[in-house]
């Protein structure tokens, strides 16, 4: 692995690097990083200074919305405001509009390795997370912004010859090695680390119900009840197969003469089956660091795709998705309703102005005839003189 992807990866370590400065003090981190090619971040500098930033997410959330090219929430205050000017650079015509986010939950122990930042090309601003709300990220509606989850689980029909096919693949993509199948029992990864160590998952280790299926017929995942390696593995593949689909939306996005900003959303819960398995042991570690190499990886590929127009969010929590979920959520705002608020209201005005032009109308006509019934009335019942016979035009010998 060559230096900027060290970088990289060391830089995706500071998402969990300060989860927990002090355990209570802080429920989780993000990390901001850019690439080489295009700049969007600042560099976080605490490294240098020895203060860790903090941020609520309140303010990642309306950081997210800047890059997507949106204006934040109106109710963000000032000092909000400076605290996403020290993380975007001051060009608010230059956004990227593009966006890959991913939260990790399970994130327990901080993961030291800061030393090689200063290896790598790109920005990176790290950050603590203070408090643990939940906020939801408003977007305009889907024809402003295309929003791809990352989440999406294998295909249910993937059975077990598909599935070893897919860790092969994980394996040879991730530099490993495969072995064994999942319907011998004896399937098992192995992936070499930045850390000259290798990480072994035997995604075999499964437990059948107490009444196993006949054995004619094909492997089902409702058969059994895999363990955390096998969860884990199966969360690596499924996130890299939607990322590689995202990557082709992306792509037909691009022909379109409409030019949406796109933001990949994504969960991983991986890690908190390896602590239930393991605890927070070497397993454990061992599978953070694989999945933020996962990760960085799958951001190189990113970078190629969008020519370096995308910012890589990472936000780790420590507590289980079970009792904190996403610390992020997204909604699409209502642009239609509110369109259409607006023609009613629209149309209340045309109404109002139409009832004033007719009332006008019919008081007019009214006058009118009035005046045209007098003025019969008055020139049938006028006197026989001279004066009114000659506004007669009657001529008198």
């Amino acid at each position: 692995m060559d230096v900027r992807r060290i970088g990289w990866l060391c830089a995706l370590f500071l998402a969990s690097t300060y989860c927990l400065q002090a355990r209570g003090e802080s429920s989780g981190s993000v990390v901001f990083l850019d690439g080489s090619s295009q700049k969007y971040i600042r560099a976080s500098g605490q490294e240098v200074t020895g203060k860790v930033n903090s941020l609520s997410m309140h303010e990642v959330a309306a950081t997210l919305s800047v890059l997507l090219g949106f204006a934040p929430s109106s109710s963000l205050l000032p000092d909000s405001a400076d605290e996403i000017n020290k993380i975007l650079l001051p060009n608010p015509f230059d956004r990227p509009h593009a966006i890959y986010m991913m939260q990790i939950s399970g994130i327990e122990e901080p993961l030291k390795s800061a030393g090689y930042m200063n290896n790598q090309n790109g920005n990176v601003f790290t950050s603590r997370i203070s408090g643990s709300s939940k906020v939801t990220l408003e977007l305009p509606g889907e024809d402003e912004v295309s929003v791809v989850p990352l989440n999406d689980p294998l295909d249910p029909e993937c059975d077990a010859a598909c599935l070893d096919k897919e860790l092969t693949k994980l394996a040879t993509w991730m530099g490993g090695s495969y072995v064994g199948t999942i319907l011998s029992l004896d399937g098992k990864l192995l992936v070499p680390l930045s850390s000259s160590r290798t990480l072994s998952l035997f995604v075999s280790k499964v437990k059948p119900y107490p009444v196993p299926p006949d054995s004619s017929l094909l492997f089902s995942v409702a058969h059994y009840t895999f363990k955390a390696d096998f969860q884990f593995a199966v969360n690596l593949v499924s996130l890299i197969r939607n990322v590689k689909k995202a990557m082709e939306i992306h792509e037909d996005l691009s022909g379109s003469t409409v030019k949406l900003s796109e933001i990949m959303m994504g969960h991983f819960t991986g890690i908190e089956a390896l602590r239930e398995e393991y605890g927070w042991g070497k397993i454990t570690q061992q599978g953070v660091e694989l999945l933020h190499l996962t990760l960085l990886k799958l951001f190189d590929m990113l970078q190629v795709c969008y020519e370096g127009k995308i910012v890589g969010v990472i936000i780790s929590n420590n507590g289980p998705s079970s009792e904190s979920g996403m610390l992020l959520d997204m909604t699409h705002g209502l642009r239609i309703p509110r369109l259409l608020e607006e023609a009613g209201s629209t149309n209340s005005v045309d109404s109002a102005v139409l009832l004033v032009r007719r009332s006008l109308a019919w008081i007019t006509g009214i006058i009118l005839l009035v005046s045209t019934l007098i003025g019969v009335y008055l020139l049938l019942n006028m006197p026989l003189v001279r004066d009114t016979l000659l506004y007669s035009n009657i001529k008198l010998d």
